[in-house]
């Protein structure tokens, strides 16, 4: 797609006519069978190569070059290629096919790359980031788009399980009024298909936050690890949805400014209301989980009080039981020291032959030990 909008203030060629009119068709089919083209990418691998004219297949050649000649042999034709995980060799042929920018081919064999949306030339180099929700581990997979998108061409590398470009190839194939409108009927309708996707992925975080709630007001120690794990993915999603706003926007733009079709572009409009919503959504959820966290930790940290007042309360009730237990100690010690004294068997001591001796020592024995129950009781150890 040549014209679609302008970037950074270079100026572009002028479009083509368009001269077909076309109803939005409807919904995406049902994902193909495993043996379907486009449904089980394998690496290395063109995955389908077809040759349109006038919205209709002319051809699916069995090889790039094949499809090299035949869209040579039509100049009103337009290729579709797409690609998973691509050999280097595969991206050069296409490169020096297309006349396709090296940083963009770079970009496109290394992937891990950000949304954007980017003109070299005569040819447009999207990124996208694509994203499904698992339901059995309950995580988001994300995959990564690279689109090329020329004049009379439009390539696509696949990073990833997502999106099922079969669906879009199919619902392009089912309205021929739509694919007559060249390769930017088709970048919108990838556009649309990776919005769409995302809803099931807004759908699922949403209930994984609702799971959250529930566990951390039940006090599931193993909740705040999925805190994190959850916060991450919505961070993820984040960086996926939030630069396709602006994206759209530049798209929009161009199609305005060089008369695309007006359905192409109210449909376009739609696709970047919905890529705003859902960008919203998302940083919702991500406010939603920072202060779930904060809750959690307040919790935690109170029960850690609980806790603690509790070990505290145990220990104020066992250092009282000491308390007492050394107070009678020390009282029964004082006696048995006074016993002692008399009861070593010496020959000469003074009180052994006292008439009085006896009585004296009880009475010491007794006034030692209520003296130190009254030093205890004050000191309320006893």
């Amino acid at each position: 797609m040549a014209h679609e909008a302008e970037v950074d203030g270079v100026p572009e060629q002028p479009p083509r006519p368009v001269k077909h009119t076309w109803r939005r068709p409807p919904p995406y089919p049902a994902a193909p069978h495993p043996e379907s083209a486009d449904a089980a990418p394998q690496p290395g691998t063109v995955i389908q190569s077809s040759v349109y004219r006038d919205g209709r297949k002319v051809a699916s050649p069995d090889t790039l070059a094949a499809t090299f000649r035949l869209l040579r042999e039509l100049p009103d034709a337009m290729a579709w290629i797409g690609l998973a995980k691509p050999t280097e060799t595969e991206l050069l042929s296409l490169a020096a096919e297309f006349d396709l920018h090296e940083l963009a081919v770079e970009d496109a064999l290394e992937a891990h790359q950000r949304p954007k949306l980017e003109r070299y030339g005569d040819t447009l180099f999207v990124v996208l980031r694509a994203a499904r929700y698992l339901d059995g581990p309950e995580e988001v997979d994300f995959g990564e788009l690279h689109v090329f998108v020329g004049r009379d061409f439009v390539i696509t590398v696949r990073h990833g399980a997502a999106p099922d470009l079969s669906a879009v190839r199919r619902r392009m194939e089912d309205d021929p009024d739509l694919l007559a409108l060249g390769p930017e009927a088709v970048l919108y309708a990838i556009l649309d298909a990776v919005v769409d996707g995302y809803a099931p992925v807004v759908a699922g975080v949403q209930n994984d936050i609702d799971e959250i709630e529930t566990e951390v007001f039940s006090g599931d120690p193993a909740v705040s690890r999925r805190i994190y794990e959850l916060s991450r993915e919505t961070v993820e999603f984040q960086r996926a949805t939030r630069p396709l706003v602006g994206m759209l926007h530049a798209l929009m733009a161009g199609f305005a400014k060089y008369g695309t079709d007006e359905e192409l572009q109210r449909y376009l409009r739609d696709v970047a209301d919905h890529v705003t919503h859902t960008s919203e959504r998302v940083d919702g959820f991500r406010q939603a989980l920072t202060e779930i966290l904060t809750v959690n930790a307040t919790l935690v940290t109170q029960q850690q009080n609980a806790e603690m007042r509790a070990l505290a309360e145990a220990g104020f009730e066992q250092n009282e039981e000491i308390k007492k237990i050394s107070s009678w100690a020390a009282i029964l010690f004082a006696p048995t020291l006074v016993g002692t004294i008399y009861g070593m068997n010496f020959d000469v001591m003074p009180e052994l032959k006292w008439a009085v001796g006896y009585p004296f020592a009880i009475m010491l024995m007794a006034l030692v030990c209520v003296s130190l129950y009254f030093v205890f009781k004050r000191r309320d150890w006893l």
